[in-house]
């Protein structure tokens, strides 16, 4: 009998406990923040969020791209986040099909005009490098233009991020696209994949790598990450392409919920905006708002918006084409 009780005793103790973790943990009350960043930028936001006086009020979430896009298309304002970041085109194409965010009520001062939506948090920019050494192994001359990869001398020696699984490589088929057509573009994206042959990279930042290991001697993908390992001295080199340096911006949007938590998760997305913005410019070195500056290596010298607006449908369009190069 007495061990029965005990039992009995140490079970109801077991609930209460839960019960009061569950209840005392705050969950229900933290804003939830959804994030397709990286650790780099997940870090400053967190950073500026806790010096701001917000520690434990909130929980980030990492998801990818992809998965975070399908649930914004997919569950709307139903979402569990209040706050997200995400690739802006993603943002757009929510938007237009669930009218899920509210308009931002704090002045940005973004050197761009963005929807009321959403204002970006950080942009990843395009450009070719190369390794100097292998080029001259290779008798290599140093590319001008991206068209230029398409070219017999470069079979075998270049990578290139696929567009398919890499936003990275969105940027270098826009360029492509802007400035050739599809028609033209097309017989340069063939050369171009063709010359990659086993070396189309589905992470944006496999074409660097393998660039500095010599596997290839060029490549195309993030400019900071090309000044990043230039700096660090490996041999490597960087060029802005005739075709032009185009970007993709990270934005931060609010869910339009319920008032208390929507008004929460805007005083943070303010902070995010305005408190993280020092720390993320030094890992993605692209003025976004008035008075940033960057280093002269890390300023584009060729930056060039694409002419429609960046949609997951032109996306898929885009998508298509390179499938069709192959």
């Amino acid at each position: 009998m007495k061990k029965r009780l005990f039992i009995m005793l140490i079970g109801c103790l077991v609930i209460m406990t839960g019960c009061g973790n569950k209840a005392t943990s705050g969950n229900n009350d933290q804003i939830v923040i959804y994030s397709n960043g990286d650790e780099e930028a997940i870090q400053a936001m967190e950073t500026s969020l806790n010096n701001a006086g917000y520690e434990g009020q909130y929980v980030i979430q990492s998801l990818g791209t992809s998965e975070l896009g399908g649930k914004l298309m997919a569950e709307g304002s139903e979402i569990e986040a209040d706050l997200v970041t995400m690739s802006s085109y993603f943002l757009e194409s929510a938007q237009k099909k669930n009218e899920m965010f509210k308009p931002l009520e704090f002045k940005t001062n973004a050197i761009n005009k963005y929807p009321d939506f959403y204002t970006p948090v950080l942009a990843i920019t395009g450009s070719i490098f190369f390794n100097t050494e292998m080029m001259k192994q290779e008798g290599l001359e140093v590319p001008k233009s991206i068209k230029d990869l398409a070219k017999p001398e470069y079979q075998g020696l270049i990578s290139i991020p696929n567009i398919i699984d890499s936003s990275t490589g969105w940027l270098m088929v826009q360029a492509i696209i802007s400035e050739y057509g599809e028609e033209e573009g097309k017989k340069v994206m063939e050369g171009i994949i063709k010359n990659a042959g086993p070396h189309l990279e589905s992470s944006g930042s496999g074409s660097i790598k393998k660039v500095q290991a010599g596997e290839v001697a060029v490549g195309f993908g993030l400019r900071h990450q090309a000044v990043e390992v230039k700096n660090s001295g490996a041999p490597i080199d960087f060029v802005d392409p005739v075709e032009g340096n185009f970007s993709i911006t990270e934005s931060l949007v609010v869910i339009d919920k319920e008032k208390e938590k929507s008004e929460l998760a805007m005083e943070m997305a303010e902070v995010i905006t305005t408190n993280a913005r020092e720390e993320l410019i030094k890992y993605y070195p692209v003025p976004l708002y008035e008075g940033e500056k960057v280093s002269e290596e890390n300023k584009a010298t060729n930056n060039k918006v694409f002419e429609e607006p960046l949609t997951i449908e032109l996306l898929e369009k885009h998508q298509a084409f390179f499938n069709s190069a192959k």
